[in-house]
């Protein structure tokens, strides 16, 4: 019989990697996407084993850079889910930079994302709740309803922003601009 709730820790995923010559940019510092990419990755695995099943990112809430990482650093991922909704749960990723030569650590980047599990026929399925342990679970799972408010109302925004997007060619936008200027 499956359980209603699971604790934070349940889905936790750890993972450190090295920095080498072709992830940096021209500032000798960890490009940005191939961070996000990484985050992406460990943030899924939380979500599945939360669920225990295939499941899709919804958004990419935030992800913050605090410090850069360098190609002296390791990086350390941890991830795991800090709230649910339905079929939703939020994914909270930690990147902690660590010189490898001073043994130096920084919180380099956080990230909330959000996923949706899905069922065989891969509608939104049910999700277990998550129950907090730590204070840095317990703080998370207090304000996540409020970010899932700022959200829905900013999925809301995109949609009805998305009306006025032109999905014109390039070379369509002088007709469409000589259209408009004889109306």
């Amino acid at each position: 019989m499956k359980k209603d709730f699971k604790y934070c820790k349940e889905s936790r995923v750890m993972r450190t990697s090295r920095v080498f010559p072709n992830d940096v940019n021209n500032h000798n510092t960890l490009f940005g996407g191939r961070l996000m990419s990484d985050i992406d990755q460990v943030a899924s695995i939380s979500a599945a084993k939360h669920s225990r099943r295939d499941c899709v990112t919804a958004s990419t809430d935030s992800v913050d850079f605090l410090h850069p990482i360098r190609p002296t650093d390791s990086v350390y991922f941890e991830s795991y889910v800090t709230w649910t909704g339905t079929s939703s749960m939020e994914v909270f990723v930690k990147v902690i930079a660590e010189n490898l030569k001073t043994g130096e650590r920084k919180v380099a980047a956080t990230a909330l994302l959000t996923f949706v599990a899905l069922d065989d026929n891969n509608k939104p399925a049910p999700v277990p709740r998550v129950i907090p342990e730590t204070v840095e679970e317990t703080k998370l799972h207090e304000t996540a309803s409020e970010r899932a408010k700022v959200r829905a109302e900013r999925k809301k925004e995109s949609k009805a922003l998305a009306q006025f997007i032109s999905m014109n060619d390039p070379w369509d936008y002088r007709l469409e601009m000589m259209e408009n200027a004889y109306m």
